[in-house]
């Protein structure tokens, strides 16, 4: 007989838990005004999930300028820091609903997200506030991590702080970057695709939003291609 609960909840942030994406959108749209171009929702799309330093890299090639990549993606960081700390926290559907369940069920959960610590510790805090405790055990940050995502290392890395086989974990992720990395770790994924399409080769499953859908439901759902 299957588990009924997975051991441990893989969260991203950017898209899934938290509605950042019009944040990044607006640092990015400002950061490509500088080096001369117009950042569009195709860009937006691209980059998805990041990494910060492949979005960095996109900001020079597109505007074919001979900046380091990595002085824009610090530059970029820096504005979007400042937003984070200056804007009200937007919940994605359903994600406050999930994380009081998993809280009430004391079930080992890990945040996963190719942001860098300085961004979630901008926002982490009133997380902790509205759920009345801080929602997450462990916290693999993209700057903590030898390979970011699409790279396996960070949903690896969590299974293995929360001390839980990655094959008994579930990961929720709403972008293409996101969904390759936990898919080729080994762990089951729930996909909620958000802005752009997630990638043809990968098969999680996918729901339109977590809202409505129990830590059961989306468990069960998950793994039903055991079937």
């Amino acid at each position: 007989m299957r588990d009924a609960l997975p051991s441990a909840i893989l969260f991203d942030m950017d898209g899934t838990l938290l509605d950042t994406e019009p944040i990044w959108f607006e640092a990015e749209i400002s950061v490509a005004a500088d080096l001369g171009f117009t950042w569009t929702d195709d860009d937006q799309a691209h980059c998805l999930g990041g990494p910060l330093e492949r979005v960095g890299r996109h900001l020079v090639e597109r505007a074919g300028s001979a900046c380091d990549s990595l002085e824009v993606s610090a530059v970029l960081l820096a504005r979007v820091e400042q937003l984070f700390r200056s804007s009200d926290i937007v919940w994605r559907p359903g994600a406050v609903d999930l994380l009081r369940d998993c809280l009430d069920r004391n079930l080992p959960t890990a945040l996963v997200t190719a942001s860098s610590v300085n961004l979630v510790d901008a926002v982490h805090d009133r997380m902790a506030a509205e759920l009345g405790t801080p929602p997450f055990d462990v916290l693999v940050t993209g700057d903590v991590v030898p390979h970011s995502k699409p790279h396996p290392a960070p949903f690896l890395m969590a299974a293995e702080r929360l001390s839980q086989p990655i094959r008994d974990c579930l990961a929720l992720e709403d972008s293409p970057t996101g969904v390759r990395s936990a898919w080729m770790s080994g762990c089951w994924v729930v996909a909620i695709p958000h802005i752009a399409e997630l990638p043809h080769d990968l098969d999680p499953h996918v729901v339109d939003t977590l809202h409505g859908n129990s830590l059961l439901d989306l468990w069960s759902q998950a793994r039903r291609r055991e079937d």
